[in-house]
């Protein structure tokens, strides 16, 4: 099953200034937020039911544990950040399990153009505008949240747009 409009519509005004803010405070200082990933996961657990039915939004809720547990055993085997494996557990919730393929095709573009974009970014006199932000000197890590912020909040405008 893939996200109906009707669920896309209810999500999307909570979710999207949560996925930007994500994407902007990981960006900034190589941090996704405790408040954030929480208040992102109340957003399901109080719409959810509104904008679902009841025994799919139960089975979504059921995924959000999953997720939370493979992404702490990635995190503690140093495969991601522990922002990461909470933002992506926050975030499961809201896609439909039928549009997982979508998702992972969704995902590897926005995060090819946040790389690039960050990379371009770093290395031209747009650095200037934000001297301070951490994730410039990192190194080899990324700041994971410019890409799945968006990769979820293109999910919901997409589910809101096409939905089935």
């Amino acid at each position: 099953m893939s996200i109906t409009i009707y669920a896309a519509l209810w999500f999307l005004p909570f979710v999207l200034p949560l996925c930007f803010y994500t994407a902007y405070t990981d960006i900034a200082s190589m941090r996704i937020t405790n408040p954030t990933v929480m208040t992102l996961a109340a957003v399901f657990v109080v719409i959810g039911p509104i904008a679902l039915p009841f025994e799919t939004y139960l089975w979504h809720l059921l995924g959000m544990l999953i997720a939370l547990v493979v992404g702490i055993i990635l995190n503690a085997a140093g495969v991601m950040g522990a922002g990461d494996a909470k933002f992506i557990a926050a975030a499961t919730p809201f896609i439909a399990l039928g549009d997982l393929r979508l998702v992972m095709a969704l995902f590897m573009a926005t995060l090819l153009a946040a790389a690039l974009t960050h990379w371009i970014a770093k290395y031209t006199p747009v650095r200037r505008l934000a001297p301070a932000w951490t994730s410039w000197d990192q190194g080899k890590k990324f700041p994971m949240g410019l890409a799945l912020g968006p990769a979820l909040a293109f999910y919901l405008i997409l589910g809101a747009l096409f939905g089935a």
